[in-house]
C-alpha cells in the first residue's frame, strides 16, 4: 500500500468518484445493472460448503450435509467459492486462485476451517489471508495469503480442536509451528481494471524460505453450474491460442489470457467440467470423465481426469514456478472482451501497458482515500482506514436464494426429504434473492445478517453512497421483507429477531451522503412503517409496550436463553423495550425531516412521539430500572407469578440510555403544538417529561427526545465508564468485569453467567460468538453517537467523571472522542510497536511480513483488545472507518443542530439518533 500523494484532491473529484458517478439507475432499482464498473467484482464467496442454501438434509445439519471434503468434488447449487475470487455480477463466470505446494493431498482452492461442531468455540477458519486495498468500483483490489510449504495439517487441526474443551483457547494454524522456520509462500493478488470489461491480474509470489522452492499456481476460470438445475445447455470454455475463451449467451467473447512466466515458459491449459464426481462421493455412475475435481486429481496424482480436447466448464492455467530463497516471481493475466476494448492504446497486450494500468489504478486508490480522510491522518491510521474499507469491499457477495425452490426442490430432480421441506425458513417462501449484498464475513458468515448489514451501510456511505442506500432498501423490498412486515434475520433462521436499527442506519447514511436525498428517506420510511407495526403486533403480545425479541442479536449475553424460555416463564426485556424506543426516536427523526418538505408527515411526528412516550412510561412502570443500582435489568416471571430481576450488569441495561435526539427550535415548537393531542391523558407525565427537555432561548432553543432523565443517565454512565466494570482500554465490554464471580439466577439451576473476556465457555447459540465480556463494535458505536446527541443538547457545561473515579470531568463530546480513540487503538502500534489486535502472537506482532497486515475481527478481548471470533468480520467492525472519517471530537455530523453548538465548516445536517 502506498501512501497518499502530497496534494489531497477534493472529495468527489477523483477518478474513482467519476466511476461511481457513471451509475444511470436509482439505488432502489437494480444498482448493479446501472453502472458498467460493477460488472466484475469480488462477488465470489470464500465458503459455499456447509451453508444453509446447500443443505438439503432432513434434519437441517448443513455442516455435515456438504462438508469441506465434498467441496472440491461436488457442484454447488446456489453459489460458488474460491480464493481471491471475482465473478460477473450475474454470478455466471468465476475467476479465482488455486495453489499447490507439491506436498498437500489436495489443491488449495478454498480456505479451510472447522465446522460449528468441530471447533471447540464453533466454526473457525484456519488460514491467514488479508484484504489490503480496494476501490468500491472494484477497479483496484489487493489481497494477500500466506501458504505453508510443508504439508497443510488438516487432520491435526481437526483432532486437536476436538480434544480441547470450551475452557481452552482455539488451536490455530500458527500453533502447529508450520510457520516457525519461515517456510511459506506470500501470495499477493492485485486486480486492476483497464475498463469495465478488462481486468488485469498480477499475482506476486514470494518464497520466504531459506532454500529454493517450487509452487504450482493455477488461476482458474469456471461457470457456476446452472444448467444441471434449469435443464438448459451448458456453456463452454475452450482453448483459443494463448487464451481460454468463453462461449456463453451473455458473456461470449471474454477470454482469460496468460502471459509466459519469467523464464519464458508457457503455462499449461487444463480443462474439466464443473460437475459432481458422483463415483467418489456417492458410488454411482459418472456424469463425466472430467468432473469438478479433475484438475485437482491431475495435478496432484497425474490422473487422466482433464479433457484432452481442451474444453469444458472449468479451466485453469497451470504455472509451475521455481523461486530462489527470499526471491519473488510474478504471473500476469488478462480477463477481457476484445470487442469492447476502450483504452486509448487499444488494449495491446504488453508489459508497458500492463504496468501503466496497474500503477494508475493504485494511484487512483491513493487519491480516493486521501480525498476521504482528514488532512492530518497519520500513516498508521490511514492503514487502518484502507484495510478496513478493503475488507468491506471484498465482502460483497452475490446472494442467490429462491426459498420456494429450495424448499420444494428443482423440477426434474429428486424432491428434498420431508424435514427439509417443512423445516428451516419454510415460512419465507416469498424470499427470492438475486442481489449483491454486503456480507458480515466471507468465510464464517457468507450470508447476509440484517442488523449487521445496517451497520455496514454506515461505512459504505463514505465509499459508495448509492450502494449503501441500495443495501438498506433491498431488505425492505417485497422479495425480502415478509408480507407481515418482518425482516429476515439471517440464513440460518429468518424468523429470529434482530434489533431494529435500519432506521438509524438510514439517517446516518442520509447525513454522510450530504443530507439532501429526502426521496431515499421517504421510500425507506414507508417500508419501515410495516416493520414497526410488525414489532408492535408480534413482539408486544400483551399490548403493554413491554417488548421481547429474544436474544436480539446479543446471543449469549444472558444467563438464560432469551429466545427459548422454560414453559410458563415470561421475560420482560429491558433491551427489547429500549430498542423499540430507539426505533420510535429514529422514525420520529425521519418524520420530522420529511415534514419539513410535506406537512402530511406531521401526523407521523405525532404518532412516533406518542409511541415513544408510551414505551417510556411502560419502561418506567415495568420495574426494569433499579434505583438502588442505577441500572436496568431484565425481569423474569416464573410459572407461579413470582417476578425477579436478573441482576447481571450487561449492555442490556445500557441500551435504554441510547435513544436520544436533539431537535432545533422549529421542530421543538412543532412537537409542543402536537403534544396537545395526548396531553390530557398523560398530563402529569408530560409536564415531567418536557420541563427539563427544553434548553436555551430564542433561536438557540432546542429540545431533547430521550427516555431516561438526567439523573438516571448520569448513574448509568457512572457504571458504564468505570474501568472496573465496563470501560476497558479498548472500548466497552459487553458485561461488567465485576461479574468475574459467576452470577446465578435464583431458582434456575445452571442459569449462570460470568465475565468472560475472550472466547465463550457456553454452547448457547453455537458457541462461536461471545457477548459475555469482550468488546463489540456495534454497541460501542451506538454509545458514541448517543453521547454526541446528548452533548448537542446539554452543551459543554454538562460534564461527567470519566473514567469513573478518576476525578476528571469531561463534556460528553470529549467522552465520545476518548471512547472512539480507545476503539481505534485496537489496531495501532503501542510504544513498543505491538498492535493490541494481535495479542500475544509474536509472529503477527513482530515479523515484517505479517505485522502490518490487519485483521478486523468479530469482537475483541475485554482486557487487552486481542481480536477474537470471526477473523474477517469487517462488516460492522469497519465502523472504525466512520470513526476515523468523522472524528467525534472534531467534525461529528448530527441530523439537527442549532447555531450555538454547530461545528465550523460542518454541514447543518449530519447524523441521527445515535447515528
Amino acid at each position: 500500500m502506498t501512501m497518499p500523494p502530497p496534494s489531497t484532491p477534493p472529495r468527489g473529484s477523483t477518478a474513482e468518484h467519476a466511476r461511481l458517478a457513471q451509475a444511470t439507475g436509482l439505488a432502489e432499482d437494480n444498482l448493479f445493472e446501472s453502472n458498467p464498473w460493477y460488472e466484475w467484482g469480488p462477488y465470489l464467496s470464500e465458503r459455499a460448503w456447509g451453508t444453509v442454501r446447500e443443505d438439503y438434509s432432513d434434519n437441517g445439519d448443513a455442516w455435515d450435509f456438504f462438508p469441506h471434503d465434498h467441496a472440491r468434488s461436488r457442484a454447488y447449487r446456489w453459489n460458488e467459492d474460491g480464493m481471491a475470487g471475482l465473478s460477473d455480477v450475474h454470478h455466471e463466470l468465476c475467476l479465482a486462485l488455486a495453489l499447490w505446494n507439491g506436498v498437500d493431498p489436495i489443491l488449495k482452492e478454498r480456505m479451510f476451517g472447522l465446522t460449528g461442531p468441530q471447533g471447540n468455540h464453533g466454526e473457525d477458519v484456519k488460514e491467514y489471508w488479508w484484504y489490503l486495498d480496494g476501490l468500491p468500483s472494484h477497479a483496484w483490489l489487493r489481497w494477500r495469503y500466506h501458504y505453508p510449504q510443508e504439508t497443510f495439517p488438516y487432520q491435526r487441526l481437526i483432532e486437536e480442536n476436538a480434544r480441547r474443551s470450551r475452557d481452552e483457547a482455539e488451536f490455530e494454524l500458527i500453533d502447529t509451528g508450520i510457520f516457525d522456520q519461515g517456510r511459506y509462500w506470500a501470495v499477493d493478488v492485485a486486480y486492476a481494471k483497464a475498463s469495465p470489461t478488462e481486468v488485469l491480474a498480477k499475482i506476486t509470489i514470494k518464497n520466504h524460505a531459506s532454500e529454493e522452492a517450487t509452487l504450482s499456481v493455477l488461476p482458474t476460470l469456471w461457470f457456476h453450474n446452472t444448467w444441471q438445475f434449469s435443464g438448459g445447455e451448458a456453456p463452454r470454455l475452450f482453448l483459443d491460442g494463448d487464451g481460454i475463451a468463453v462461449d456463453h449467451p451473455r458473456l461470449a467473447g471474454y477470454r482469460l489470457d496468460a502471459a509466459a512466466a519469467a523464464d519464458g515458459a508457457r503455462p499449461q491449459a487444463l480443462f474439466c467440467d464443473n460437475e459432481t464426481n458422483v463415483p467418489r462421493l456417492f458410488g454411482a455412475a459418472a456424469i463425466t470423465d472430467y468432473p469438478k475435481d479433475g484438475i485437482n486429481d491431475h495435478v496432484i496424482a497425474g490422473a487422466d481426469t482433464v479433457n484432452p480436447d481442451k474444453r469444458g466448464t472449468k479451466a485453469a492455467w497451470w504455472y509451475k514456478i521455481t523461486v530462489p530463497a527470499g526471491g519473488e516471481a510474478e504471473i500476469r493475466l488478462r480477463l477481457h472482451r476484445p470487442d469492447q476494448i476502450v483504452s486509448p492504446t487499444g488494449g495491446v497486450w504488453s508489459d508497458q501497458y500492463f504496468d501503466e494500468i496497474v500503477a494508475s489504478r493504485e494511484r487512483d486508490s491513493d487519491e480516493f482515500y486521501a480525498a476521504l480522510a482528514p488532512d492530518d491522518i497519520d500513516e498508521e491510521k490511514m492503514r487502518v482506514l484502507r484495510q478496513s474499507c478493503a475488507g468491506l469491499i471484498w465482502s460483497k457477495q452475490m446472494y442467490p436464494y429462491r426459498v420456494a425452490r429450495w424448499l420444494d426442490g428443482d423440477p426434474g430432480q429428486l424432491p428434498p426429504p420431508p424435514g427439509h421441506r417443512t423445516g428451516r425458513n419454510s415460512g419465507w417462501r416469498h424470499l427470492d434473492s438475486f442481489d449483491v449484498l454486503a456480507m458480515p464475513d466471507p468465510w464464517e458468515y457468507p450470508w447476509f445478517a440484517a442488523w449487521d448489514l445496517a451497520f455496514h451501510t454506515i461505512t459504505w456511505a463514505h465509499l459508495d453512497p448509492a450502494f449503501a442506500k441500495y443495501q438498506l432498501l433491498v431488505l425492505l423490498r417485497e422479495w425480502f421483507q415478509h408480507p407481515n412486515g418482518a425482516l429476515p434475520a439471517y440464513e440460518w433462521s429468518f424468523d429470529d429477531v434482530n434489533p431494529p436499527v435500519h432506521a438509524l442506519a438510514a439517517l446516518r447514511v442520509f447525513v454522510i451522503d450530504g443530507a439532501t436525498d429526502l426521496n431515499f428517506l421517504e421510500r425507506i420510511f414507508q417500508k419501515l412503517l410495516l416493520n414497526f407495526t410488525w414489532w408492535l403486533n408480534r413482539e408486544d403480545p400483551e399490548g403493554n409496550n413491554i417488548f421481547g425479541g429474544g436474544f436480539l442479536g446479543l446471543d449469549n449475553i444472558s444467563p438464560i436463553d432469551r429466545s427459548h424460555l422454560p414453559p410458563g416463564v415470561k421475560l420482560d426485556q429491558a433491551d427489547g423495550t429500549a430498542w423499540m424506543a430507539y426505533y420510535s426516536v429514529a422514525m420520529l427523526a425521519l418524520a420530522v425531516l420529511l415534514a419539513e418538505r410535506d406537512s402530511v408527515y406531521e401526523d407521523m411526528v405525532v404518532k412516533f412521539l406518542e409511541q415513544l412516550v408510551l414505551v417510556m412510561d411502560a419502561l418506567e412502570d415495568s420495574g426494569c430500572y433499579d434505583p438502588s443500582d442505577g441500572f436496568f435489568y431484565d425481569l423474569l416471571t416464573d410459572a407461579f407469578g413470582n417476578r425477579e430481576p436478573i441482576k447481571v450488569q450487561t449492555l442490556v441495561g445500557v441500551i435504554p440510555a441510547l435513544p436520544a435526539m436533539t431537535l432545533p427550535t422549529r421542530n421543538t415548537d412543532r412537537i409542543q403544538r402536537l403534544q396537545k393531542r395526548f396531553a390530557r391523558r398523560m398530563e402529569a407525565q408530560n409536564r415531567q417529561i418536557l420541563d427539563w427537555r427544553i434548553r436555551g432561548t430564542g433561536d438557540s432553543r432546542r429540545g431533547l427526545v430521550s427516555i431516561v432523565p438526567p439523573d438516571q443517565l448520569a448513574r448509568i454512565f457512572a457504571t458504564l465508564f468505570d474501568e472496573s466494570a465496563f470501560l476497558s482500554p479498548h472500548g466497552l465490554r459487553a458485561i461488567s468485569k465485576r461479574h468475574s464471580t459467576p452470577y446465578q439466577v435464583p431458582g434456575m439451576p445452571g442459569a449462570t453467567i460470568e465475565y468472560e473476556p475472550a472466547e465463550s465457555h457456553t454452547a448457547m447459540y453455537g458457541g462461536n460468538s461471545n457477548w459475555r465480556g469482550p468488546v463489540w463494535f456495534p454497541i460501542n458505536y451506538l454509545v458514541i453517537r448517543s453521547l454526541l446527541q446528548y452533548d448537542q443538547f446539554f452543551g459543554p457545561e454538562f460534564t461527567i467523571e470519566y473514567p469513573t473515579g478518576s476525578g476528571r470531568k469531561l463534556a460528553l463530546r470529549d467522552v465520545a472522542d476518548d471512547l472512539a480513540n480507545r476503539l481505534i487503538s485496537i489496531w495501532l502500534p503501542d510504544p513498543d510497536g505491538r498492535r493490541p489486535v494481535y495479542g500475544g502472537v509474536e509472529l503477527l506482532q513482530t515479523d515484517p511480513a505479517w505485522k502490518d497486515n490487519l485483521f478486523f475481527n468479530e469482537y475483541f478481548h475485554g482486557d487487552n483488545g486481542a481480536g477474537l471470533g470471526a477473523t474477517h468480520q469487517t462488516g460492522w467492525t469497519a465502523l472504525v472507518a466512520d470513526l476515523l472519517l468523522d472524528p467525534p471530537g472534531r467534525t461529528h455530523r448530527l441530523i439537527f443542530y442549532d447555531d450555538d453548538r454547530a461545528t465550523p465548516g460542518v454541514s447543518p445536517l449530519a447524523a441521527g439518533p445515535a447515528g
